[in-house]
């Protein structure tokens, strides 16, 4: 993109809505983004930062007077300048605290999708962090209500998992003019953050009112980091910066926006769902359109509700994604057509094995493998169908070569060569000639015995009457070469069957090793996703860890016990969460694996009918046959 666009505007009747246009552009974006979200009060810069992690200079609306400039959100997607593959997603918000707003919940749903949106959320501020500024950022302290993490109806408080999907935060201070000193010793801009975070003791509702927004923000963002810009340039200039060259702006503030950009491109993640699940373009056009509806909806935002939702989406598209790389692999192989049965065995494996990778690399949470089953059952519909063609042009084929070849004894025929005595052998040896040019021409076509097997049934019509009017055979020579002709013609029933046989064999192996290598398919993405639930359940203990020895060392030890029993439980769920996810894929394993298990069942029986039907054929034949 070259310049931003409008994400999220207000409709006429104030409630917010999703631009169309963005939405497709996003929908365009299949690399993991990594989404940096800027929000805080109207006119204090924010947009200037955003362009700078855009490497422009100028992009998102900057302006120079009391009216806030951005309304919405804007985004701007570009190559990210670090991650290779990845795409920068930025998100510049309306300032919060204008005064033309009629809406006072506004704000807060701003703040809100610019929390459910990002992997990094930058709050802007100006002058210091102090008490003033921290209860500005009282939008922390509504979270729990305005967004659930679980979709139970219960009215339940899940803030504790918020660690897991909240992004990173970063507080940028602009025009930061004091020293950074405590207790007369020069601190770093973290632990000036840190500082100004301190909770006090006490339980009066003036220290509980002072704490409260304080605890959220280190519940919520236990990664948080702090950069403090000085002034860019004289105090007169700050409000037309993105009219200023880059020569007139202050070194300390060069290096810091430097240090800040960096910063972000090094330590900003990829956006991740609920249990890990990495966030492209596609998916987070799908959460941006879920998140406003619901909020426009006045319905409060679940993330759950959201994971599932867009599982369903992925899931869809997912089976069409797999079934188009087999449709498309197998059209490529039609075009060939016909084939021998081990080709189209052996392709319908390679592209069945691709099209399962294809759906398993965009499908999640098909706990109950629904979609899955649904891919096998098309492909397999799909691989008979192409089986029957493949046949369709083997018969023609072998039909075409049967006529080419029989195209002189038809013309004898006609003429009535063969109606004379000695006639039979003649018609005998012309059709042992046919049947041995065409067993050499069509030994590798699928349906070669089967169109032989009804070419000389035909044939056994004229020759009954040739035999018959044949004056040089005996009455008893006759029934000789009858009999003889049946066996012929049984012998080739016999080989029909038989080719039916390989056929079906040859459809089991593809099935059984098609079988095997979904098996292994779907244990690496059991693996992969039960790792990534466990490591978003260890990141977020690790974080209530610090935030408990944090407590602990600063003599909140009630706050720290209250947070042992808050971790335990959470131990508990996770351990929970875990097991069901391992015995949801121990069923679908074991499902997928019955399904197969039912269909080799019923080509077993089909196998065995037909063995059973050639022993009986082989008991009847006399063996010997002249034409054969």
């Amino acid at each position: 993109m070259d310049t931003p666009v409008c994400l999220i505007d207000t409709g006429s009747e104030g409630k917010l809505c999703v631009q169309e246009s963005a939405l497709q552009i996003l929908q365009q974006i299949q690399e993991p983004v990594v989404v940096v979200a800027v929000v805080g009060l109207y006119r204090t810069g924010k947009s200037y930062l955003m362009n700078r992690l855009a490497g422009k200079q100028t992009g998102f609306a900057l302006g120079s007077t009391i009216e806030s400039k951005t309304k919405g959100i804007w985004m701007w997607c570009v190559s990210h300048p670090t991650k290779a593959g990845t795409t920068l997603v930025l998100l510049d918000t309306e300032g919060l605290g204008d005064v033309d707003k009629g809406d006072s919940k506004h704000d807060t749903n701003i703040f809100c999708l610019a929390v459910l949106l990002s992997s990094t959320l930058v709050y802007n501020s100006r002058g210091t962090i102090d008490n003033r500024a921290v209860e500005e950022l009282q939008f922390v302290t509504e979270l729990t209500e305005c967004i659930k993490v679980k979709s139970s109806d219960e009215d339940t408080d899940d803030s504790t998992e918020f660690v897991k999907f909240f992004p990173s935060f970063i507080w940028a201070v602009r025009d930061f003019t004091l020293e950074r000193k405590i207790d007369g010793k020069d601190a770093t801009e973290n632990e000036y953050l840190e500082f100004a975070l301190k909770l006090k003791h006490g339980t009066s509702k003036k220290v509980m009112e002072f704490n409260l927004p304080r605890e959220c923000i280190q519940k919520f963002f236990p990664s948080r980091t702090c950069f403090t810009f000085p002034f860019p340039t004289a105090p007169e200039n700050v409000s037309r910066l993105e009219s200023l060259d880059p020569a007139d702006l202050s070194s300390e503030f060069l290096d810091v926006t430097d240090r800040f950009c960096k910063f972000v491109f090094h330590e900003s993640h990829v956006k991740k769902l609920k249990d890990g699940i990495t966030v492209n373009g596609r998916v987070l056009s799908h959460l941006v359109k879920m998140y406003v509806d619901t909020i426009s909806s006045g319905a409060v935002p679940c993330l759950e509700n959201a994971v599932i939702a867009m599982a369903m989406i992925e899931n869809e598209s997912a089976v069409k994604e797999g079934l188009q790389v087999y449709k498309s692999g197998m059209e490529k192989l039609k075009d060939s057509f016909p084939v021998e049965m081990k080709d189209v065995s052996s392709e319908h494996q390679h592209l069945s094995s691709m099209a399962t990778q294809t759906f398993m690399k965009r499908s999640f949470r098909d706990t109950d493998g629904k979609y899955l089953k649904s891919l096998e059952e098309h492909i397999n519909k799909l691989f008979d169908g192409y089986l029957c063609q493949n046949e369709q042009a083997s018969k023609r084929r072998c039909e075409d070569l049967l006529s080419l070849l029989s195209e002189p004894m038809t013309e004898k025929l006609k003429q009535g060569f063969y109606a004379k005595p000695g006639g039979y052998d003649l018609f005998c040896k012309d059709l042992e000639d046919i049947v041995k040019n065409y067993n050499s021409q069509a030994n590798k076509e699928v349906k070669a015995e089967e169109v032989l097997e009804e070419f000389l049934k035909q044939k056994s019509v004229e020759s009954k009457a040739i035999l018959q009017a044949d004056k040089k055979l005996t009455e008893k020579e006759k029934i000789i070469k009858e009999e003889t002709e049946k066996a012929a013609l049984l012998k080739q029933e016999i080989k029909a069957k038989e080719e039916k046989q390989r056929k079906l064999e040859e459809k089991m192996e593809a099935e059984r090793r098609s079988n095997e290598e979904r098996m292994i398919q779907m244990k690496v993405k059991m693996d992969e996703e039960i790792r990534l639930q466990r490591e978003e359940a260890e990141r977020a203990m690790d974080s209530k860890l610090r935030e408990q020895a944090d407590l602990l060392e600063k003599g909140f030890k009630e706050k720290a016990d209250r947070m042992s029993q808050e971790m335990e439980e959470f131990k508990r769920q996770n351990a929970e969460v875990e097991s069901n996810r391992a015995r949801e894929f121990a069923e679908m394993l074991e499902n997928s694996n019955k399904r197969h298990e039912e269909s080799m069942a019923m080509m077993m029986q089909q196998s065995k009918e037909q063995m059973e039907a050639i022993q009986r054929m082989n008991a009847r034949s006399p063996g010997g046959c002249c034409i054969l």
